[in-house]
């Protein structure tokens, strides 16, 4: 086989075109300066540019001037080239400016359907959106307001935490990042939103609670099982979500919520199991105090964060 512009050619297949190729020698009456060989198709002809100048013969040469040859079935002699670099390729199974019309004539409808028509009229039908199902968009919003009511909920573990009479800056920064991280998940709600052509609408957040005591468990470990609770319940919300994009057939939204949302949450979920055992195990009073240094080291100092590591070597 020959490697002509990084492209293998079988000799089997194309024993004309490789003999010529092969032959540095029979490169030089072409009097180009750079070879590049392109296969579209089986059925394809062979076209060559135009010459640029002499080559001396006997000897490879680096071309600079691009000569494309494109290979076909039909074999035939490689030195009538210059004969037919006019050539008409067939067989391009993609016709982009034939099926693109039926999208062009959407774009038409959307701007004719416009209150006030004209070529920079903003109309209420998005022009991105494609198979977009409305049932999926509502689902979508709803996720998004379940994100922020989480990012809520946690802000406000983080505020008690971080009061002077509970004194627990490890547990307020943990919370504050968790409130931080579901935020976060509500962004890329968004911004999936808009990209597929949806329009967001935020509902109405209700107020969290403000007071996290429990005589039995304490706040640190009652907070902490509530977390729990809130990370399994959001698991849950994408798991249905996730049902709804899988009963519309639409794998593109199955694959953002899997990639972005689903694989984070289970492994939230297992963070928040992991420290109600270790509150458990370490117990009240000073296994609480022991718990917050964990934090403190992995999440930082309070509401600010702050050197969380120096604060709690400081701490020990």
């Amino acid at each position: 086989a020959c490697h002509v512009g990084g492209l293998h050619v079988p000799y089997d297949q194309h024993p004309h075109t490789w003999q010529q190729l092969a032959d540095c020698r029979n490169l030089a009456p072409l009097r180009a300066s750079m070879i590049s060989v392109t296969a579209l198709s089986h059925r394809s002809s062979v076209s060559v540019t135009a010459p640029h100048r002499p080559m001396p013969s006997g000897s490879c040469y680096r071309l600079s001037r691009p000569v494309v040859a494109v290979f076909g079935s039909g074999g035939g002699s490689g030195k009538d080239l210059p004969a037919i670099r006019d050539a008409e390729l067939s067989g391009i199974i993609f016709q982009p400016f034939q099926e693109v019309q039926a999208q062009l004539a959407r774009l038409d409808d959307i701007i004719d359907n416009a209150a006030v028509p004209g070529p920079t009229t903003m109309s209420a039908v998005s022009m991105a959106r494609m198979d977009y199902e409305d049932r999926l968009e509502a689902a979508i919003n709803e996720q998004i307001n379940v994100e922020y009511t989480m990012s809520y909920i946690y802000h406000s573990l983080a505020a008690f935490m971080d009061r002077d009479n509970v004194g627990l800056p490890g547990f307020a920064a943990y919370y504050k990042a968790s409130s931080d991280e579901e935020r976060h998940h509500a962004n890329l709600l968004i911004g999936q939103q808009n990209r597929r052509g949806g329009r967001v609408k935020l509902k109405t957040i209700h107020s969290p609670e403000s007071e996290y005591t429990s005589e039995a468990r304490g706040e640190a470990l009652w907070s902490l099982e509530l977390a729990l609770g809130l990370e399994k319940l959001n698991f849950g919300k994408l798991r249905e979500l996730h049902d709804v994009a899988s009963s519309v057939n639409d794998s593109e939204m199955c694959h953002f919520i899997e990639d972005y949302l689903l694989h984070e949450q289970a492994k939230d979920v297992k963070k928040a199991a992991d420290l109600v055992s270790r509150a458990r195990r370490a117990g009240p009073g000073l296994g609480v105090f022991e718990v917050d240094l964990l934090l403190q080291r992995e999440y930082g100092y309070g509401l600010d964060g702050g050197d969380g590591a120096a604060a709690a070597a400081n701490g020990a």
